[in-house]
């Protein structure tokens, strides 16, 4: 199979979707890989390491969607991406169809078949692909959140572990799955007061025993989100409903009642954010103001460590890109339902419901396609 790899063009995306060691794997099971000339420079990989794991360097975009069998990337492709997709093509990659419906509907109109990381599963009912940029988002976010906090940022001029004398800054993290674990364990670790909101008894139990006095958590009610965010100094989103839209658990009114320079961070941005103000923002621009509310909404943040971020998510995608070369996405996705968790459309048809039911779309059983 012919497998490409295009440089990632979303503003200030610096990821690359394969390494040069999976470049090496691929091409020591018999697969020819095709990298865009420069697109590992933002993580550090060279053509000439690209070269020497026996890949071929391409110079233009166009030439790699015109010949690969499958396209492997990092981010949902861009519109000028999305229109170089063609029928029978496969695209292992983020998709995070459910708040994009124009992506949605090119996917469909191209013909392509899309393989989204983010729905990939496991048989712990993890999301395996979803993981390690969870976990690198979940450690990154209360560190740009106390970047935001400055004064000079717009924030309320609090530092994350205060001093002797001055109580630390307050945060509030809603979600207590692998971005909320590791956010939370950050944030202690800079010497926050930090509380933890889950709904699952049995993820607080664990969080609990795990991490006993490190963090606080609470069971997740309205009233309980509410009196907590109104205290707080800086609020982390991090909530996931796997493939559908994230849901609205901060209104726009209740930044009226928050501290003036507080700090919303919306890791769940990618899924269409989980606070009602949120929008999308980039590293070059990640931080508005929203009614005295501050927001870092940036959609790719794991972008910002491209090295680190590019290493971990190469480790987690590599069995299942080998496998879909190896074998073809029908027999890989037939031998594996946790890979086949992760079809999202198939020849102009939607086949993942939570993203049907976010974008009003009929939807087709995803084992209907590969039989």
């Amino acid at each position: 199979m012919k497998i490409g790899c295009p440089t990632e063009i979303k503003p200030q995306e610096f990821r690359v979707g394969m390494t040069p060691d999976a470049a090496r794997e691929a091409v020591n099971h018999g697969h020819s890989v095709l990298i865009q000339k420069g697109a590992g420079m933002g993580a550090g990989f060279t053509d000439e390491d690209y070269v020497a794991a026996g890949a071929a360097i391409i110079d233009t975009a166009e030439e790699i969607f015109a010949t690969a069998d499958m396209i492997v990337k990092v981010k949902e492709p861009q519109a000028v991406e999305r229109k170089m997709l063609r029928e029978g093509q496969l695209l292992f990659t983020y998709l995070h169809l459910a708040p994009d419906p124009e992506q949605t509907h090119d996917l469909l109109e191209s013909g392509c078949t899309a393989i989204a990381y983010e729905t990939v599963t496991d048989d712990r009912g993890g999301l395996p692909l979803l993981a390690p940029m969870s976990e690198v988002a979940g450690r990154l976010a209360p560190q740009v959140g106390a970047y935001t906090l400055q004064k000079a940022n717009g924030g309320r001029g609090v530092l994350m572990g205060g001093v002797p004398g001055v109580s630390p800054a307050k945060v509030v993290v809603i979600g207590g799955g692998v971005v909320g674990t590791h956010a939370a364990k950050i944030a202690a670790g800079m010497g926050a007061d930090v509380t933890i909101l889950d709904r699952s008894l049995p993820r607080l139990k664990y969080l609990d025993d795990v991490f006993g006095r490190e963090f606080k958590n609470q069971y997740s009610t309205a009233g309980a989100t509410a009196d907590l965010v109104r205290e707080a100094d800086m609020v982390i989103g991090a909530v996931l409903i796997p493939g559908a839209a994230a849901p609205k658990l901060v209104s726009r009114a209740q930044l009226s009642e928050m501290k003036p320079g507080a700090v919303l961070v919306d890791v769940a941005i990618d899924q269409g954010g989980c606070f009602e103000t949120s929008r999308a923002t980039t590293h070059a621009d990640p931080i508005y103001d929203v009614d005295g509310i501050m927001h870092y909404c940036v959609a790719n943040m794991p972008g910002a460590v491209a090295r680190t971020s590019t290493q971990a998510l190469g480790n987690a995608t590599l069995p299942f890109m080998l496998a879909l070369a190896d074998k073809g996405w029908k027999q890989a996705c037939a031998d594996d339902p946790h890979l086949l968790n992760g079809l999202n459309v198939h020849a102009g048809k939607l086949t993942y419901f939570a993203v049907g039911k976010a974008l009003g779309l009929d939807v087709v059983s995803p084992q209907l396609m590969i039989k």
